[in-house]
């Protein structure tokens, strides 16, 4: 069956996310003269970012979202040892995560939807991420996002999946997904009878591709055809 939809993941897949120590320090500083040191930094982002990670499908909607985030803003505070409160912090922590798209994003999602292919992000993330691709600008090169927050399930859960290919309009053999994650987006996709692509950014070789499946270090080596 011909490709009608491409299925993406959204960060290391579509955007990155710039080091946040960096920023972190500066504005503590220029905010409120407060000196962290950039280890001590990127430690406290790590443990904070686990926290995170472990509970961002909880944060479907802005009251659950903001809890998450005083939650993390709290963390941080203690991590570095610093007497602000999570409100005075949270300002901080947000302008440090700072996401840019691939340089070669913009113009693939165009070109495919010039195509007539179906676009849809299926993403591990929070609420949030729709927020992210209208800042970044590709929100609008895009049919449909769908997040683990909002379907309550998390790739490589199937039912994520489903949800992603509802929105597409596609059955499962009518697209592909791609992804830069083994287990949650190549072998997630696969478990869900989709076809996937592996993106390797760095390009470093992989150590175990599942047979048949494609791997590239950038989106406009794929060319879907619809």
């Amino acid at each position: 069956m011909p490709v009608r939809a491409v299925l993406l993941d959204a960060l290391g897949t579509l955007v990155a996310l710039e080091p946040p120590a960096p920023a972190l320090v500066a504005l503590l500083r220029e905010r409120h003269g407060i000196e962290v040191g950039p280890q001590d930094a990127s430690r406290a982002l790590r443990v904070e970012m686990r926290h995170y990670r472990e509970r961002c499908i909880a944060a479907a909607d802005a009251a659950s979202l903001a809890a998450l985030r005083n939650e993390c803003a709290a963390i941080l505070a203690g991590e570095l040892a610093i007497e602000l409160a999570p409100a005075e912090l949270l300002p901080i922590l947000l302008d440090s995560l700072r996401f840019r798209p691939f340089p070669e994003v913009p113009g693939i999602l165009a070109r495919w939807r010039a195509a007539g292919l179906h676009l849809v992000v299926a993403s591990n993330w929070d609420v949030s991420l729709h927020d992210v691709l209208e800042r970044t600008g590709l929100r609008e090169r895009l049919d449909a996002v769908v997040t683990s927050a909002e379907v309550g399930v998390a790739k490589p859960s199937p039912i994520l999946f489903a949800a992603a290919l509802e929105r597409a309009g596609v059955p499962a053999a009518a697209a592909i997904h791609v992804g830069d994650s083994l287990e949650e987006d190549v072998r997630g996709a696969l478990g869900a009878g989709i076809a996937a692509v592996w993106l390797l950014r760095d390009g470093s070789p992989p150590l175990e591709a599942p047979a048949g499946v494609p791997v590239i270090a950038a989106l406009d080596e794929l060319e879907p055809v619809p």
